[in-house]
Order: structure tokens, then C-alpha cells, then sequence
């Protein structure tokens, strides 16, 4: 005696294939395909135009910005960061869920309306403008108007990634360790650090990733002056709009490759977790 298979099972033995088909080319479509035609267009006339275009004196001096902006953003946002996450993961506090809420704030809103608010806050007509401006200290269309903006667009990611860390290891090793004599930077450097340093890379890479991309807020409150308030993806908007589209697209793929260079690093970083996790 045979019995056939459902009717069902065949009608639904097609459905992955299908999902899998559709996520392809939708990556195709919104990914592979754009980039793809960055490398096409900044390589179609050959390697030396490329590096000629990489050695420009406004090229070099926004990757040199955009280098120092995020050399400064991510010491500040490691220790905020970590100073937050300490906070939060080991006490209890009221208004806790608002401080949460407000570290998430970058997440929430446009990098534009971020810029905005700096303007509203640090520009002539701001709230602190008049003080600034009578001690001769510019903000705004400045560079330290973009180290705000960039340290804000980057900010939730350190404490992001160690907050969870924290929880799930507990106070059990820092107690003891306490018990036994150590100081507080003891139990810090030497229990707590070892047991969170996964997670605070994971965050210091994607806060370095946040830093050297942004566009919105930055572009807002430094003014996109060449050679003196141009961040690199400034520099690519304002090459193209230029119709320096060789220089543009050549900018793009350094960009690019610190995004692969960021993928990788981030995929070492979850594999080592894991191993952890295992052992």
C-alpha cells in the first residue's frame, strides 16, 4: 500500500528556494550591483589616474580630517561608553530607562536633524553663541563643530555592546575580587576588562566605522569648505557635483574598503565570541 505525499509539502518545497532568490537579488539590486559600478568607474581608465586622483591636495586633506575626526570621537565614546555601561548594568537607579533612551538617541533621528540642533545650540544666533562668539571661539562651519557632530552620531555603540556583557557576567568575580583587597581600577583592569574586551572592540570598530561614514551631521555644521571643513564623504559629494566623477568614485572605494575592512574585523571579532561562548 503507497501513500502519496500532501499535496502541502510539495506546494511548499519551492517556498525556500523562492526566499533565497528574492533576498539574492534584492542584495544584487541594492548592494553588489552600486558597488560594482564604484570600482568600474573609478578604475575605467586605468590604476595611475586612480592613485593620481588619491594623491590630491583636497583628497589628502579630508582622509587626513576625517582620520582625526574619528581619532578623537572614539576615545570620547570608549569612555562615555564605559562609564555609562558601568552605571546602568551594575546599579539601579530611577530614570534609568530615559538614560537608555537617550544614549539610543542617535539611533532614533537624522544625522541632519543632529547637525541641526548643534547649529541651534553653538551658531551665532544659538543659545550658546553670543558667549562664544565674545570669546572669539567659532563652533560652527569649524572642526570642533564636526568632532561634536561625529561624536554624537557615534556615541550609543560602546555602551551598546558592553551593557549586555556586563549584565550577563555579573558582580560574583568583582565581589570577590574586592573581597580580597583589590581597588576599585584593580577590579576594573584586571576582572572587568578581560571579561567585556570582545564587546568593547565589537563597539570601538562599529563606533570607527560610524565616525569615518558620516555624512548628514557633519555636512550640516561644517559649512563643506575644500581643504579646510571637508570630511572624506564630503569630498565625494562635492567631486561629483564638481563632475570630478574619476575623483569622486576613487574616494568611494577607499571608503569601501574601510567598510571591508570593518566586515572582517567584525566577523573575527563574533567568531572569537563564539569560541568563547563554547569554551
Amino acid at each position: 500500500m503507497t501513500t502519496d505525499k500532501p499535496k502541502s509539502s510539495k506546494n511548499q518545497s519551492f517556498v525556500p528556494g523562492l526566499l533565497i532568490g528574492i533576498a539574492v537579488s534584492y542584495l544584487f539590486l541594492v548592494q553588489y550591483i552600486p558597488a560594482i559600478n564604484v570600482f568600474y568607474q573609478a578604475f575605467k581608465k586605468g590604476v595611475g589616474p586612480f592613485i593620481e586622483n588619491l594623491t590630491r591636495t583636497d583628497f589628502l586633506h579630508a582622509a587626513w580630517l576625517t582620520l582625526l575626526l574619528a581619532v578623537i570621537a572614539i576615545p570620547l565614546n570608549t569612555v562615555f561608553g564605559l562609564c555609562a555601561a558601568w552605571a546602568i548594568a551594575r546599579h539601579k537607579f530611577p530614570g534609568r530607562a530615559i538614560v537608555l533612551s537617550i544614549i539610543d538617541l542617535p539611533f532614533s533621528i537624522s544625522p541632519v536633524v543632529a547637525g541641526l540642533m548643534i547649529v541651534l545650540l553653538y551658531g551665532r544666533q544659538g543659545w550658546f553663541g553670543p558667549w562664544l562668539q565674545s570669546h572669539d571661539i567659532q563652533i560652527i562651519f569649524a572642526f570642533p563643530g564636526m568632532v561634536l557632530a561625529t561624536a554624537f552620531v557615534s556615541m550609543p555603540f560602546v555602551a551598546r555592546e558592553v551593557i549586555p556583557i556586563l549584565e550577563e557576567f555579573g558582580k560574583d568575580q568583582e565581589e570577590a575580587a574586592r573581597t580580597l583587597g583589590a581597588n576599585d581600577w584593580q577590579i576594573f583592569w584586571r576582572v572587568t576588562l578581560p571579561s567585556i574586551r570582545w564587546g568593547l572592540l565589537y563597539g570601538l570598530i562599529l563606533t570607527n566605522a560610524r565616525a569615518m561614514g558620516e555624512f548628514g551631521a557633519v555636512s550640516v555644521v561644517s559649512g563643506n569648505i575644500a581643504s579646510r571643513t571637508q570630511s572624506l564623504p564630503l569630498f565625494v559629494e562635492d567631486a561629483y557635483k564638481q563632475y570630478e566623477t574619476e575623483a569622486a568614485f576613487s574616494a568611494a572605494v577607499l571608503l569601501a574598503f574601510l567598510a571591508v575592512v570593518t566586515l572582517v574585523l567584525k566577523e573575527i571579532i563574533e567568531r572569537k565570541t563564539q569560541i568563547k561562548d563554547v569554551e
